[in-house]
């Protein structure tokens, strides 16, 4: 789990709630199920409208990315693109296809099988490239839907001030119903910017920023197959791949 993502809600929403009772108001003051319905209702048909049904249920799960771990496992990559390589050299490029049962990334899998095949190295880059640009378009995708949650839900909280303006001005000869009709005004505002700045934009960030993480992983497969198929040292290809690691993670020269 992404301890930083939990803590980011926790401290948001506990920032408003102390920062309302050291102001002396109440918890309940905040609590408007009409403003709730009026926001997130509106802008959940707003997005709804907005995107395919494919591509709003794909960014839904997307959102189990924002609250687990992305690892990369890139001194793993490393490792056994080498091993290939040493493999390759030893016994040749044939030799590859009896290691394609213990590849278990898909895009390692189907480099490994075009090398295998004599596939050129150009049109090996060519064909996998593409598969890295849709997978990284489809989760650029997804924090699009966030991002358009974020945009919807501020117009949605001040669609909901003003009905509740409105309420308040169809009982201006009622001075018992004007405090429930300028609470859902304010209330829905804060709704609606807050549900925007602290969930859904950063919700949507986050999701590219791990979206980068994956995808440097992946460029370090097609950087390494390509090296393999092209018959490079074992040592030169290490020493490339290592340029991918992050400064804390790469070999110290002496």
């Amino acid at each position: 789990m992404d301890i930083l993502s939990v803590l980011g809600i926790i401290v948001a929403l506990a920032s408003i709630v102390g920062g309302q009772h050291l102001e002396g108001g109440h918890l309940s003051s905040i609590l408007q199920g009409t403003a709730f319905l009026i926001v997130i209702g509106g802008t959940l048909g707003a997005v709804m409208l907005q995107f395919p049904m494919s591509i709003f249920l794909r960014a839904l799960g997307s959102a189990g990315m924002v609250f687990g771990n992305v690892n990369v496992d890139m001194k793993g990559i490393i490792a056994k693109i080498v091993e290939l390589s040493n493999i390759s050299r030893k016994q040749g490029l044939l030799a590859l296809e009896g290691q394609m049962k213990t590849l278990t990334d898909p895009l390692m899998a189907k480099g490994v099988q075009l090398v295998v095949d004599g596939t050129e190295p150009h049109k090996i880059k060519e064909i996998l490239e593409v598969e890295v640009e849709i997978f990284e378009e489809e989760y650029a995708t997804s924090s699009k839907v966030y991002e358009a949650f974020g945009g919807y839900a501020p117009c949605v909280g001040i669609i909901g001030a003003v009905l509740g303006l409105i309420h308040v001005m169809e009982n201006l000869a009622d001075p018992s119903a004007l405090g429930g009709g300028i609470a859902v005004a304010f209330v829905a505002t804060v709704y609606g910017v807050g549900a925007a700045n602290l969930i859904f934009l950063p919700m949507g960030n986050k999701i590219k920023l791990k979206t980068k993480t994956l995808i440097v992983g992946k460029m370090m497969v097609i950087e390494g197959l390509l090296s393999v198929a092209q018959g490079e040292n074992p040592r030169m290809i290490e020493e490339k791949l290592s340029g991918f690691l992050p400064t804390s993670e790469k070999p110290k020269k002496s």
